[in-house]
Formats: structure tokens, sequence, C-alpha cells
């Protein structure tokens, strides 16, 4: 741990920063001020936008961006300091002018920074607490294993985080510091913005301390960066002794009232809150003018430029590192250290008031600094530094459609997940090599057993196998840099952040990867949050679910999936399949991964199942042509797998694991002269796309799949039944306008078997018989 006391870089050097870090206070500021009371407002809504945010951290970024960040560095930074990035990319060259004035509105600069939709450079998409924050982590990550694989490619660069002292409340933050790996990432830099302020109130407790004790339990090295300057030399003073002791004991609300005192106030509160009364703490006060008073008090280390120059130097690169910085929410603005500031908006005369104190111009806010001044100089040297190269793309390999293998007999579709793995190696090595598999703690329960021996477990350095030799073994552990597995600790969020960093590789340093995330369904919910943002952020990975629903029958209600089955339909950037067969599965697989690693590429979630199934129910066609159309129709979204040869009197749509009660009902439905239709839904998520598009309601998507799974002239009224909630396929009966009864899970379930669970929830054979009988004239 160090706690840093600065010495101070050359004069000249330090007045020209001061200069820039006030050009970016005045053009953050000034950005939200535009929004929310020069532009135009027709609804009279507030825009919104973080003055007090971004001033706490406006020296942090100036200090970094203009002394210390390298072109290869990536930098996270907190969400509401959104306008001090785009200030800075303004005064870089990398943002014209247009955009200032456009923060938060439609095409304009995003809320938070966003990777995607941004008009300037930005490292990482922040905006969802404690996800943005944690990405620079995974992006190491994801870096190293380029690395490692594809040499010359990656970097081992540094990672930056900016934050905010209450984002460290976010569970996410502490899943990411404790998972073992990311001790040796030398390449993290966090540096948290400490001004004690949340949204609401000034925090009572943040305890600063016990952040540096499990920091540095957890292996980082802690720097604190807590007085400045002009505090240190007081300290230094006869009567210093008692100002750092009063200062350090007193509480953080205390000190928020004092930065809203006058100077005679001061003088006032900060002796009579001495408890030990020593006289050498108004004896020094009292030799301080006011302004020297006002300017002392408020003088903490995160607003010290030549204090946050000595921090940055100190980076150690064996362990990731800690800068905790000492803030004031609000700095240098009228709304300085108030309880309420978070969204608080400087009033049109505040704001001509600062622009007379930082030497800008309101009626011209966008004024660039002089030509040929060294603040000028300044950034165009950082501009040249900062300069990155063109990204040479390189394209993703070929993913075959089909690897040409009919399964037979009984399987489950989480089996054939490894299997099609395991073939793919053979069948296409190059797309093979690309794929990158990530579990917490459940590859062997998730069936990758196969896999994980065929392509070993990377680490960053390889690492003895103690069991390579226990003939009872046999899952091997190899750990290895050309090992294309990932294994993580129990943690959901850790495992769905580094996949969407390893599924942004291909835009970030133009290699693509194939990620695929396995965990158990039942907690995809839990890690669906952070996945989604890393959507939103570019990555593209695969994410499976499996086991899931009720077909988990003895794990009881605790492990029985019931929601996930809707996800592909609500997720942007993402398609959903849940497959019946093994073939199914090894087609929706394959077609997933083509989809990653481009532009305009998607995301995919399957879910999948460990009850076993016949194959045989599957039909496959043994015609090539007809085979390919099948599977054009499976990974389309559904094909009929039983036509009544009569023409149907109602027809069963059926997903997953429970399309084996939905052809028993077909056999039974029969026998009773109720001829019926069955078709295998794959992708409810493709269906209600194409159907959308068939309303005008949603434009590129292809419709053909509906006429051939569910086409007119075979309408009848509809079943739809799922391990899941009937919610799900509900809308299929809006293709065809036809009467509708959906069956599925809508309630907690429990332990038992299959058949007891498929029949208390009504998903069975005699259930999708009684509702079809039901529907019938």
């Amino acid at each position: 741990m160090a706690d840093i006391v600065q010495s101070p870089p050359q004069a000249e050097v330090l007045d020209t920063l001061g200069q820039i870090e006030r050009q970016v206070l005045w053009l953050s500021t000034a950005i939200v001020h535009y929004a929310n009371r020069v532009r135009p407002n027709p609804a009279g809504m507030k825009v919104g936008g973080h003055q007090a945010s971004s001033a706490s951290m406006v020296s942090i970024m100036t200090s970094l961006w203009f002394g210390h960040l390298r072109a290869q560095d990536r930098v996270s930074v907190k969400p509401h300091a959104s306008p001090v990035l785009h200030a800075i990319n303004y005064l870089l060259g990398e943002l014209d002018e247009s955009y200032l004035s456009t923060l938060r509105a439609f095409g304009g600069l995003q809320s938070y920074p966003s990777r995607v939709k941004d008009p300037d450079p930005v490292d990482y998409s922040t905006g969802s607490v404690g996800i943005g924050a944690t990405a620079p982590i995974w992006g190491a990550v994801a870096s190293r294993y380029l690395g490692s694989h594809f040499p010359g490619d990656g970097t081992t660069a540094r990672q930056y985080s900016l934050l905010g002292d209450a984002e460290l409340d976010e569970g996410a933050v502490w899943e990411a510091i404790v998972d073992p790996g990311v001790a040796e990432l030398g390449e993290i830099v966090w540096v948290v913005d400490v001004n004690r302020q949340s949204l609401d109130r000034v925090v009572p407790l943040i305890a600063t301390d016990r952040l540096r004790g499990m920091f540095t339990a957890a292996g980082w090295q802690v720097i604190t960066l807590k007085y400045g300057r002009l505090l240190e030399n007081l300290f230094a003073r006869p009567g210093g002794d008692a100002l750092r002791r009063r200062i350090d004991a007193m509480p953080n609300p205390e000190y928020q009232r004092l930065l809203r005192c006058d100077a005679a106030e001061l003088r006032r509160r900060l002796p009579a809150g001495d408890e030990q009364r020593d006289d050498s703490l108004a004896g020094l006060i009292a030799g301080l003018d006011d302004a020297a008073l006002a300017a002392a008090i408020r003088n903490l280390g995160g607003h010290d430029l030549a204090a946050l120059d000595d921090a940055y130097r100190a980076i150690e690169d064996d362990r990731p590192t800690l800068i905790l910085a000492y803030t004031i929410k609000g700095y240098g603005l009228p709304i300085e250290g108030h309880p309420q500031n978070h969204s608080a908006l400087l009033t049109a005369e505040q704001i001509k008031e600062l622009a007379a104190h930082l030497g800008a111009d309101a009626d011209q806010p966008w004024r660039r600094p002089a030509a040929g001044s060294a603040t000028a100089r300044l950034c165009a040297e950082t501009a040249r530094r900062l300069q990155r190269p063109p990204v040479a793309m390189h394209t993703p390999p070929e993913v075959p459609k089909d690897l040409g293998r009919t399964p037979t007999g009984m399987a489950t579709t989480q089996a054939a997940l490894g299997r099609a793995l395991l073939d793919l190696t053979r069948e296409a090595p190059e797309a093979a090599a690309r794929v990158v598999t990530v579990s917490p703690d459940v590859s062997s329960s998730t069936n990758l057993g196969g896999w994980v021996n065929k392509v070993g477990v990377w680490s960053a350095r390889e690492r003895t196998d103690w069991f390579a030799d226990d003939a009872e073994t046999i899952l091997h552990w190899r750990e290895k840099p050309t090992g294309q597995h990932v294994e993580l600790g129990i943690a959901e969020t850790n495992l769905v952040g580094l996949i969407g960093e390893l599924g942004a590789t291909w835009s970030r340093w133009g290699q693509p990867l194939l990620p695929i995330g396995v965990l158990y369904d039942p907690f995809v919910e839990r890690a669906l949050e952070p996945w989604s943002f890393g959507i939103y952020a570019g990555g593209q990975s695969i994410l499976v679910g499996t086991p899931s629903g009720v077909s988990l029958a003895p794990e009881g209600g605790a492990h029985q999936s019931i929601t996930t089955p809707s996800i592909g339909i609500e997720q942007p950037g993402c398609v959903t399949y849940e497959p019946a067969f093994a073939i199914d599965t090894e087609w929706c697989l394959l077609a997933s991964l083509a989809r990653l690693g481009r532009p305009n590429g998607t995301s995919a979630y399957l879910r999948l199942s460990t009850r076993p199934v016949s194959q045989k129910l599957a039909d496959v066609p043994a015609d090539p042509a007809a085979r390919e159309r099948r599977r054009r129709q499976v990974v389309a979204g559904a094909y009929p797998l039983r036509h009544a040869a009569d023409g149907p009197r109602v027809t069963i749509a059926a997903m997953g694991a429970v399309v084996p009660e939905a052809l028993a009902a077909a056999e039974r439905l029969a026998e009773l002269g109720a001829p019926a239709d069955v078709v295998c839904v794959t992708s409810p998520g493709l269906l209600f796309r194409a159907l959308r598009v068939r309303q005008g309601l949603q434009p590129d998507a292809e419709t053909w799949i509906l006429d051939q799974a569910f086409p007119a002239g075979r309408a009848a009224p509809l079943v739809t039944v799922v391990d899941g909630h009937p919610h799900t396929l509900a809308f299929l009966a809006t293709i065809n306008r036809v009467p509708h009864a959906a069956l599925g899970v809508a309630q907690f379930g429990q332990s038992g078997s299959v058949e007891d669970l498929y029949r208390y929830n009504g998903i069975d054979t005699d259930s999708i018989i009684r509702a079809a009988l039901d529907l019938l004239p």
C-alpha cells in the first residue's frame, strides 16, 4: 500500500495542464447546460446530465489523458463522467463541434459512454453500474488470450477503470476482484473517485481503510491520494498535525458541510470540533487569509495534478492497482459539496459566472485553445500520441452448416453440444481453433468434459496437471496458454462479462473469437442483465443454459427454470434456440457460431436439456436436398414434424424437451378421429420477428418460415406446449388467427419424476390431448 506525497512536475507543464483542466471543466459543464437550458425542448421534460459527477473526475482524467495514457491503453469511464470524455475527445480533435450540443439528443452524444453509438472514441460502454467498471478486467483476459493463440495480436497494455466510490457497492465488482486469476493481471488499474456522495446523500461511512484492506488482501497494489499540496504544506507547519487529525477524524457529512461555509464559519467550526482542544489548530488557520483557507479545505489529492502525476507513475505492473483518489463532487462549481447536487443543474447566471472564473466565453462555449498556445500544443501532442492505427480486420473462418452425422438411439441436447464441438475440431479445425468456451465451475456437469480434454484449459502460463497419471481421472485439467476453455468460479456475472469481451475482439483488435459460455439455465436470469449489456456494447457470444425447465425433475423448484424460453423474443441482438433433438442442436450451434465475430453479427442463447429423447422421433430426411431443407427450417425457427395425411383438425406446436409428448398426443388424437399436425419450434424469437415483418412492424427479416411451418392452407386450432412459461409460444396463434390453448409451466417446480412434473404442470400427453379436444367444434 502506498500513500502518495507529491513531487510536482515542472511548473510550466503543470500550469499548462491546469489550463486544460479548466477548459475540460468548462466544456463538460457547458455540454450538460446546453442540453438542458439552451437546446429547444418542446416536451418540457428534464434532459438530465451530471455536472457535479463530471466535475469530480476532471482532474483525474486530465492528468491521465494528457500525461500518461498510451495509444494501446484502454479506459472505462464512469457513466456520469461522459461529458468529460467528450470534452477531452473534442480538444484532441476526435469529436466534431456539432456534437457538443447534442448530449442525450436522438443521434447525438449518448447519456453514458457507448462504444457502438457515440460518434467519438469510447473504449468501453458504461452505464450499467458495476459492469462497465469490471469490463477492462475481462478485456485484459481477452487480450491475453488473443496474444497466446495469435501471436502479434492483442496486447498487455494497461486497462483503466475510472469509477465512482458508490459503484464499489455493486456485487459484480467484488465477484470480479476475488476471482483468483485477476490478481495476475498487472495491466489493470482502477481509479476510484472517492467523493463520498451517492445520488441521494453524503454517504456517512465510506470506509476507505476497509477498502484498502480488502483490495490488498486480493493481491492489489493500493495507492491512496487523499490530500493535495496546499494541505500537505499546512500539515508540515506548527498546528498541522492537529489540522490533519481534525480532518481525518471528521465524518464525511461534516466535511461536506464545511465546503458550503464561508471563511468566518470555517474559522469557527474547525477548532470547535477538535476534541483535543489543541490551540495550535486555531493558530494555524488564523495565519491564513480567507482565500487560502477556503482553497486549503477543499484541496484533496484527486484534484491535485502533481499528486495525480505521481500516483500514475507509481503504478507497478506486476499486479492490479487501485488508486483511491479523494475528490469533491461538483469541484469547482457553485454546487460543490451540496448533498443533493447529483443531478443539479447550474442556472444561466451561474454558467456566466463560471465562464468568467474559468476564462471561457458563455456566448462561444465551444471555443478551442488559442492557436500556438502551450495548451493547443499539448492537445496536439497528446492527439498524436494517442492516435491508433486502423484495425486490420480478419474474416472469421467458415463454419460448416452440417457436420454430416445423423444421431440415433437416446440422446440429450446437452450432450449433443459437447459432441458437436468435438466434431467441429475434426471437420473444421480452423473454425474450431476460434472457439473458446467459458464455464463457472460446471464443465463436467454440462457435458463439456470431452471438449476440455481435447483442447485443454487456457492459462497465461502452463501449470502441472498432478492427476495426469491417475487412471481413474476422466476429466484432465491441462492448463496451458494454448488451451481453449476458460474456467471461472461460480459467478455468472464474471462469465458473461468475459464472453462479452471475448466476443468483442473482432472489432477491438481485428481477431474474431467464437465464445461460448455454459451455465445452468436457472442462473441465466442472474447473468442476463450483464450479458445484455455486453451485447449492447458490441460483444457477440453464445450463452448456453443447461439443464433447463422442470425436465430437470429431481432437482426441484430451485433449479427448474420457467421464464428463460422467452428471452430470445425479448432480447435485442440475440437469437434464441431451444432444440428438441441432437441434430437440431448441432445445426443451431453451427448457425450461431457463423453469426459471430463480424459486422452485423448477433449473439445467441441455446436452452438445452438433460432429458434423454429417442432420436428416431426427429425423422431426419435421408435425401440430401430434403435434409438441407430441414436444416434451413431448424435454424429459421420451426419445421413440420408430423403431417396429418388428410389435413389436420388441430395443430400442436411444441418446443424442446416436450416434443415427444406432442408426438404421442398426435398419435392418440388420430385414433380419436382428430388428426393433428405437429410443428417442432426451435426459435420463438425468429418466428416472432418474421411475424412482425409480415405485419409491417419490423424490417430486415424473411417470412418464408411462417409459410412452411404454419401454412395458411393447413390452419387449424392450435395447442402450444413448452417446458417453460406458456406465454412464450402464445403469439403463434396470431399467424393464422386460430383458436388457441397455451400449455406450459406457470408455477414454481418441485422434486419428482419427469412424468410427475409434466402431469402436475399440464404439459404431459394427456393434457395436450384434452386441450386439443377442447378446441374442436
